[in-house]
């Protein structure tokens, strides 16, 4: 009886205190790659795109003052439908840096017209949707390629099933957006687990979410993916795949425990 009473007491104690580090987040500097280019990584917002929190997220913006911001993936969740609070965030961010963005398996599972009214609300803003595309840019005299691939759905979810899932190979990911050009690459990647193919394709920096930090960390190890999947290989940090960089940011929303919420800070 005391065990389960001490257990009852642990898991209320974890829920607080969950409540509590979700309404939080952290700026989070998470190495310097010795370059001049400062880059702020935005991730998974989903349903907190509330005036409040916006006017937080664009106050670390002006803040920090990066070169570029890139956002990669579930800015917002499938079921909201009012996207206004999402536009007026990326105008503000517009107004301080140009703004990268690529679709998350949120946004690619809207129902009805949502997606497109997501997209043309994006496009009322300087944002940059980048879908299986990308382009050049030229930033502190460097020059960068940035892009954006987006799988199908049915690497996410089959149906209502997270089982046999389909893979990502690389002759897919050349169709999609193409052989990889000579310069620096920067793609914009929603979700992490096929990092190996990004690294083959020639990404030099990688930047994705998706996971969510593995939901609950412990020991700093994420314990389960979005697919139900335990110990997700890539959740959150800086992984080397072969000489290359996947940048995996824990992201902004969601309910979680010893994870906090963050935005990312690199020099490349």
């Amino acid at each position: 009886m005391k065990f389960i009473l001490l257990a009852l007491i642990l898991m209320f104690i974890a829920a607080i205190y969950s409540i509590i580090e979700s309404r939080i987040f952290l700026v989070t500097r998470r190495k310097d790659f010795g370059g001049n280019v400062k880059i702020l990584h935005i991730s998974d917002c989903h349903k907190r795109n509330n005036p409040d929190f916006n006017k937080r997220i664009s106050a670390v913006a002006e803040r920090e003052k990066p070169d570029i911001i890139l956002i990669t993936g579930d800015f917002v969740s499938r079921t909201e439908t009012d996207f206004k609070p999402s536009e007026e965030l990326l105008k503000r961010l517009c107004a301080i840096s140009p703004v990268y963005m690529c679709m998350g398996n949120h946004e690619q599972s809207f129902i009805n017209d949502n997606q497109c009214e997501f997209l043309d609300a994006v496009e009322r803003t300087n944002a940059k949707m980048l879908i299986n595309s990308g382009e050049y840019a030229e930033i502190k005299g460097r020059r960068f390629y940035i892009c954006g691939v987006m799988q199908n759905y049915s690497v996410y979810k089959k149906g209502d099933s997270y089982k046999n899932l389909d893979d990502f190979t690389i002759s897919e990911m050349k169709e999609l957006i193409g052989e990889s050009p000579k310069e620096k690459v920067l793609l914009l990647a929603h979700n992490p687990l096929f990092a190996e193919v990004y690294a083959e394709w020639g990404a030099d920096y990688t930047f994705s979410g998706h996971i969510h930090g593995g939901i609950v960390r412990l020991f700093g190890i994420g314990i389960l993916s979005p697919e139900r999947k335990f110990f997700p290989k890539y959740s959150k940090g800086i992984y080397d795949i072969s000489g290359k960089k996947l940048l995996v940011s824990a992201g902004l929303g969601k309910l979680r425990l010893f994870n906090p919420p963050e935005i990312v800070v690199y020099r490349i």
